[in-house]
């Protein structure tokens, strides 16, 4: 697991006690975390602290946010050498089963060509389906 002081220093955001409770619990995740789900797993951590620190940290690209389709926006902690560029960009996996959001880093986009005087600011790539635990 990376160490939270070393990504806050990284990315040249300052370290308190609210971004290291949430990096820690983001950083032992397998699997993107929603607003809601964060607050029930901190639950001595007011939810305007939390919703605070992961706009921080999305700014500042320490995670990136997935809207996959269930009506939540989820966060997942971005690669170390991520700068959130099109070279960074991967797919997601949403299991309609149980409601998982998973990063699929290892599948990364492929180069899309655009008409001219066509630039890409965002992609949002969520492949759905059964993820490995619902599909036993």
């Amino acid at each position: 697991m990376q160490n939270v002081d070393e990504i806050l220093k990284i990315k040249n955001v300052k370290n308190t006690a609210i971004r290291t409770i949430v990096l820690r619990h983001l950083l032992k995740q397998d699997k993107a975390q929603s607003l809601k789900d964060i607050e029930n797993s901190l639950i001595e951590t007011d939810r305007s602290s939390i919703f605070r620190t992961l706009k921080t940290f999305v700014e500042n690209k320490i995670i990136h946010s997935i809207e996959d389709g269930s009506g939540m926006t989820k966060y997942a902690v971005c690669a170390i050498d991520c700068n959130c560029e099109l070279k960074d960009l991967h797919y997601h996996f949403y299991c309609n089963n149980c409601n998982k959001t998973f990063c699929l880093h290892e599948v990364p986009f492929k180069k899309i060509k655009l008409p001219e005087n066509f630039k890409i600011q965002e992609a949002n790539m969520v492949i759905k389906g059964l993820c490995n635990n619902c599909n036993k």
